[in-house]
């Protein structure tokens, strides 16, 4: 069974920090590029970074020089290191994986692209200002 499975959300106060964990089960971790989203009420979703199996990294302009994604092929893990969170950065964040949207591919897609191979469940991130 293939899972994707966010975590490490919670309530931080502006300026603090997060790290999200994605862990991935049930296909081949290294073949797949692996992306963040989020989404807010009211808003459409968002694309904020995607690492390659290259390990090349790509950031959306919302979140560069502020979160920064890596992962653990070992084991299976992508995180996403949040800091500098602003109370605009509440949502709903989301892990997702991809065969084919390589490069910054997955930070193109449209906010409604239903293409996408797996998504995780989301786990929330609330910034209090």
């Amino acid at each position: 069974e293939v899972q994707l499975q966010a975590s490490g959300g919670g309530l931080v106060q502006a300026g603090g920090s997060l790290r999200l964990s994605c862990v991935a089960s049930g296909f081949n971790f290294d073949d797949y590029a692996i992306g963040w989203f989020r989404q807010a009420p009211g808003k459409k979703r968002e694309a904020l970074s995607c690492i390659n199996p290259d390990g090349r990294r790509y950031y959306a302009d919302s979140v560069k020089g502020r979160f920064i994604i890596s992962s653990d092929a070992a084991k299976n893990m992508v995180y996403l290191q949040m800091n500098s969170l602003k109370p605009e950065d509440t949502a709903v964040y989301y892990c997702a994986a991809d065969a084919a949207l390589f490069g910054k591919s997955m930070l193109m897609i449209s906010h409604d692209y239903k293409g996408m191979d797996y998504w995780g469940q989301g786990t929330q991130v609330t910034v209090s200002s």
